[in-house]
């Protein structure tokens, strides 16, 4: 980016932005996009455009049979990531709720949908506590619902994970004396903050990474195979995928890839190293537990 580039107020950036995306994904632009989508006045807009001209004129041209602005051939965004995964969650985004229809720039929304999602509510006063509790770096009194039970205890959050349905917050248990995983929808009672001793370093499941090396069921026919490939962007038939310890848990669960008995049509694909995975957490388990016990007695570890 240029020094010029860099002097560039943040609205006009995202102004020059907005053109970009217009030229790329509708592949035309009126002045009267800009005029309507940021409430500037018909000279701001000219001016807008005039500048974008200067910066890339390669990348536009005026269509007077069309009366609009079409991209330039070989077009390349200077001022616009270009990122159809972004648009994709955009437009999911707007289906949730969680991005109103006015931030995506489309002037006519394509048809779009998708499957139902059970939305799981999480009390906002709930997740300023943890969230509290989190910054101090101290426990909190909850009523926890298990599956099994609802009770009190008390646990020190030090993060928060999202499992692909549900959001988690990661936490050391005072009672079991141990790190844990505990569903945020699950909480229903939360009281004040209170001094803990733990140490976030000390949650070896949290702060170990493992590589998952996905591949194409070895069921699946050669083409089934090709086509597996290109859905999960694989190079050289598999792909990996770096994950923490305590969240390979729930991308196994989720993708299946502990059902070993599921028809190759169904599963698709397979965890070649499930076995390695399913060793390294429960090596972290033991090796936490001996952190912690180390800590306690004074022979080891981090000072708290």
């Amino acid at each position: 980016m240029s020094e010029r580039d860099d002097r560039r107020s943040w609205t006009l950036s995202r102004r020059l932005e907005f053109v970009e995306w217009k030229l790329f994904w509708e592949g035309r632009l009126n002045r009267n996009d800009l005029e309507e989508t940021f409430e500037i006045s018909q000279p701001q807009a000219s001016v807008d455009l005039r500048q974008y001209r200067e910066a890339a004129p390669e990348n536009i041209e005026y269509n007077a049979t069309e009366k609009a602005f079409l991209p330039g051939k070989g077009m390349r965004p200077r001022f616009l990531r270009v990122s159809a995964d972004r648009l994709l969650l955009q437009l999911r985004a707007v289906l949730t709720g969680a991005l109103p229809r006015e931030d995506l720039w489309f002037r006519d929304m394509p048809s779009v949908d998708m499957a139902p999602d059970i939305a799981r509510h999480v009390e906002p006063e709930c997740l300023k506590v943890i969230l509290a509790a989190i910054r101090s770096r101290r426990a909190v009194r909850v009523r926890y619902q298990s599956l099994t039970s609802s009770r009190h205890r008390d646990i020190a959050p030090h993060a928060l994970a999202f499992d692909g349905y549900r959001w988690h917050v990661r936490a050391w248990c005072c009672e079991q004396e141990d790190f844990r995983d505990f569903v945020l929808t699950r909480i229903d009672e939360i009281g004040d903050l209170k001094s803990a001793d733990y140490n976030p370093s000390d949650d070896l499941e949290w702060t170990t990474k493992t590589t998952l090396k996905l591949c194409p069921h070895p069921g699946l026919t050669e083409d089934q195979r090709q086509a597996i490939q290109r859905d999960y962007n694989m190079n050289d038939g598999c792909r990996d995928i770096e994950v923490r310890l305590s969240m390979a848990y729930y991308f196994i669960k989720r993708m299946n890839l502990d059902l070993l008995d599921l028809p190759p049509q169904r599963a698709q694909i397979e965890l070649q190293n499930l076995t390695e995975v399913r060793t390294a957490i429960e090596q972290a388990k033991v090796a936490t537990k001996a952190r912690v016990e180390a800590r306690r007695h004074g022979t080891g570890g981090e000072a708290n």
